[in-house]
């Protein structure tokens, strides 16, 4: 596995944070898209393209801090829910082991596969309620 990292959920106001972040933190944006930059064919809502879909700050060593604005489709966060733990697998084969065990009693929220930003992803909420997001970077092989 190559990473662990947080991945923090907000109801609108995620590029507000994260440019506070980015000051606390004093580094750049590794990425930061809104939903307009990449069309996904179950989020077509226009009303969301100036969300954030996706921004990721370095925090410090390899440790990544992420995140997103929640689709009109999730509904509002609460307290509680607006993270998930974000997993760098190093290959489909590790994607599939982490996130068969993590769903496993759990609920799917995407299952694995082909994402338009190039990798294989899926998202899933473990039996004890903690939301999981498996990514494997096809360019990091």
């Amino acid at each position: 596995m190559a990473a662990v990292n947080p991945y923090l959920s907000f109801n609108g106001n995620c590029a507000d944070a994260f440019n506070f972040y980015k000051g606390v933190f004093g580094k750049d944006f590794l990425v930061m898209s809104r939903y307009s930059d990449i069309q996904i064919e179950h989020m077509s809502d226009p009303s969301e393209s100036h969300k954030i879909m996706h921004v990721a700050l370095p925090v410090g060593g390899d440790t990544i801090l992420m995140g997103s604005d929640r689709p009109n489709m999730m509904g509002p966060g609460t307290e509680g829910n607006m993270f998930s733990v974000a997993i760098a697998a190093d290959s489909e084969a590790e994607a599939d082991k982490l996130y068969n065990g993590l769903a496993a009693g759990g609920m799917v929220g995407m299952p694995m596969g082909k994402a338009p930003w190039g990798a294989y992803f899926g998202m899933c909420t473990d039996k004890f309620g903690i939301q999981w997001m498996i990514n494997h970077d096809y360019s990091r092989q």
